[in-house]
């Protein structure tokens, strides 16, 4: 029950976010919304607004956006509101925007993990008795610069530098009250484990770094894994593509919500990144130059705007439908894949 309620609620932060990107543009952009809808499937709620029916559908897995005129065969097509009849810029804007609208998603996903969890800075939180570093001088709130020739931009600089050391003496150099210091320190060999168990050594100066929950900072950090991500996903297109990656490597549906069963192993925050990354693919995968996707779509603008030739609505509407065909195609053979996965 709980993996259900936990898919559900990623199906919804996946697309109604998406949708409602493509609403907010599109009335920006002097566009008719003639419909607003939470979910699909049969209409349990609804209510008429000025222009707008908005309302709740039975299957919470989504919604929808219904803009007058948007596929060039509702409403009048004489309507200057009509998405058809808008600005080339303007359809680029509306078409956008639900990708748009799935990256801050992810940012704000992954600000309030990095806000809630916390995140490393390069100041000194405590030094433990009887180390290196407490026999060199070093306190709490020490922010460390330099480590020999090594610049400590974040925390995983300090341990690289001591390691690399080799137990040789280190030139540290940290900030104190606004006067930087210079200390030289030996390192201590420990023993500990790595995380598999397995016991390991290595070199140690005896410090811990302050953890820090900086609201902002955190959405500096939120923005910049979700731009790690965006390369992550790149590179994997980059390997399906050139086929370093095979089609069968792919997850539907039925994948995301195995994996989101296992956040109950892992923990909510496995699941809040598991939300934010899907998102981030959604945005992405759905700005692809292909029929049906947003992507596609938007090719089809560009087209007119440079040559100045209006592809006939019905057969951009072929090749979307096309598209569509192939697309749920590969979405079954994704859900096949992920059903032999899971159940062998």
């Amino acid at each position: 029950m709980k993996t259900a309620i936990l898919a559900i609620i990623l199906f919804c932060i996946m697309i109604f976010p998406h949708e409602l990107g493509h609403f907010i543009a599109a009335r920006r952009v002097g566009v008719k919304v003639n419909e607003f809808a939470f979910g699909m499937g049969p209409a349990i709620w609804k209510k008429q607004g000025r222009e707008t029916l908005y309302s709740i559908r039975l299957l919470p897995v989504g919604g929808f956006c219904a803009m007058e005129g948007e596929d060039g065969d509702s409403g009048d097509s004489a309507d200057p509101r009509a998405f058809g009849n808008k600005k080339p810029w303007q359809k680029i804007v509306v078409l956008a925007a639900g990708s748009f609208m799935n990256i801050i998603c992810a940012i704000l996903i992954m600000s309030l993990i990095i806000g809630i969890m916390g995140f490393t800075t390069t100041v000194i939180g405590e030094v433990a008795a009887d180390m290196p570093a407490q026999a060199a001088g070093m306190i709490s709130g020490d922010k460390l610069l330099q480590i020999d020739d090594t610049q400590i931009v974040q925390w995983a600089d300090v341990s690289k530098a001591i390691q690399a050391s080799g137990g040789d003496a280190m030139e540290v150099t940290f900030e104190r009250n606004n006067e930087v210091k210079t200390v030289s320190v030996v390192p201590q060999l420990k023993d500990g484990v790595d995380a598999q168990g397995n016991p390991v050594q290595g070199y140690a100066l005896g410090v811990t770094c302050k953890i820090s929950h900086n609201p902002f900072m955190a959405v500096v950090d939120g923005a910049q894994s979700t731009w790690n991500m965006v390369k992550m996903m790149f590179s994997a297109l980059g390997q399906l593509f050139s086929g370093e990656a095979g089609v069968d490597e792919l997850s539907g549906p039925v994948g995301m919500i195995s994996m989101v069963s296992q956040t109950e192993e892992y923990g909510f925050w496995y699941y809040g990144f598991l939300t934010a990354l899907i998102c981030v693919n959604l945005a992405i995968i759905n700005m692809l130059p292909l029929p049906a996707l947003d992507g596609g779509r938007i090719i089809f603008v560009i087209y007119t705007m440079i040559t100045g030739k209006t592809v006939s609505e019905k057969v951009e509407g072929t090749i979307h439908m096309v598209g569509m065909a192939l697309l749920l195609a590969l979405m079954v053979f994704v859900t096949m894949n992920d059903i032999t996965r899971i159940f062998g």
